[in-house]
């Protein structure tokens, strides 16, 4: 279980808050007013939680990209996409006409 300790204890006690949480891989969660404000952590441990939420964005990224893919197939009857350069080319075409019409060059 996190220790939790007060602002004021913390404050005086900094470098040894430092040592339990480096020395015994402890979290420590500092309150204000019985309000829980900043937690203390290792940066081992805090590397660790990063690392831990790269991935699963990611994760999350490439489910994403999963369900609209299938959309997108559902949609076009099974068929396949046309290749992304295409695609891509076909954007900017309608972006350029957009822009000249939106300019009164067309």
């Amino acid at each position: 279980m996190d220790n939790v300790i007060g602002a004021t204890e913390a404050r005086v006690h900094f470098g040894e808050l430092m040592r339990q949480v480096t020395e015994k891989e402890q979290v420590v969660v500092v309150e204000r007013d019985g309000t829980p404000q900043v937690v203390v952590l290792s940066v081992a441990a805090y590397e660790r939680l990063r690392a831990a939420a790269g991935r699963a964005s990611w994760e999350d990224a490439l489910e994403r990209a999963a369900e609209v893919s299938a959309r997108i197939a559902a949609r076009r009857g099974g068929q396949p996409l046309p290749p992304a350069d295409e695609m891509i080319r076909e954007a900017r075409e309608a972006r350029h006409d957009q822009l000249d019409s939106a300019l009164g060059l067309r």
